[in-house]
């Protein structure tokens, strides 16, 4: 077997037995806190009790998180969606202790992008420990491996995708929301320590995906025009970058 059918059925085996996981890390997320901009309103304006789109129209409630985790065949898809992308990054990336950060990453990525398509939101709850998590499995390669450039790039990569996606927030923050700049952060730190390919893909195509995925989903009505989450696209763009962002950075540099 060679390493790279190894490092594909490890990481697999390992991510998917960390998405049976999802479902009880979604039930753990608590709802968010009532905001008002006057102690005299009622909650109607918090996230639980709906709000107002962007259009000024009134939004559906928000789902609350332990009915999202007793959705029927969570367990399952969330495992196999995890073993699946966990496959794809180990056949991809290699044997190698590139590895390490992104194992966690994976699974954790699955319940966000299964929160953010029912809620439109990615709870600090979870992105914040992974922020953690992320940069402390980073060091620990760089402490093992040595590789400086590495680590190097993993720091540019958190800046170059948490700063575009902070200044399109601050420019518009009606059209982006905060969890996306912060998940952004995370993906730029995985994606930058791997190559500069991986990051060029993984944030371009989150615009791309988001675009064009999310336009077509709106003329599907599978999602609200104005307001569809953009989380799952960036999450999925970024396993497309970890996939070919090496050859297509490759590409252009020869072409």
């Amino acid at each position: 077997m060679s390493d790279q059918v190894a490092a594909a059925v490890a990481l697999a085996l390992i991510c998917g037995g960390l998405g049976l996981l999802v479902p009880a890390l979604v039930a753990w997320i608590p709802e968010p806190e009532p905001t008002t901009t006057d102690d005299t309103v009622a909650e109607q304006d918090a996230p639980v009790a709906g709000g107002v789109d962007v259009a000024g129209e009134a939004e559906e409630p928000k789902e609350p998180y332990a009915d999202i985790a007793r959705l029927p065949g969570l367990v399952w898809k969330a495992t196999l969606a995890s073993a699946a992308a966990g496959a794809l990054v180990g056949w991809s990336v290699g044997a190698d202790w590139d590895l390490l950060p992104l194992a966690p990453v994976v699974p954790v990525s699955v319940a966000l992008a299964v929160v953010d398509w029912r809620t439109r939101l990615l709870p600090t709850k979870v992105i914040a420990p992974t922020y953690l998590v992320t940069i402390a499995l980073t060091l620990v390669t760089w402490v093992v491996t040595r590789e400086t450039d590495d680590l190097v790039r993993a720091f540019w990569g958190w800046l170059l995708a948490g700063g575009i996606f902070f200044v399109l927030w601050f420019v518009h923050p009606r059209g982006l929301g905060y969890g996306d700049v912060r998940l952004a952060g995370v993906l730029g730190i995985a994606l930058g320590h791997l190559g500069w390919g991986e990051l060029l893909v993984g944030v371009y195509g989150g615009f791309l995906l988001g675009g064009v995925g999310g336009g077509l989903l709106s003329l599907l009505r599978v999602v609200e025009r104005r307001a569809f989450p953009f989380g799952p696209f960036m999450l999925v763009a970024a396993l497309v970058g970890v996939w070919v962002g090496e050859p297509v950075l490759d590409g252009l540099v020869t072409g």
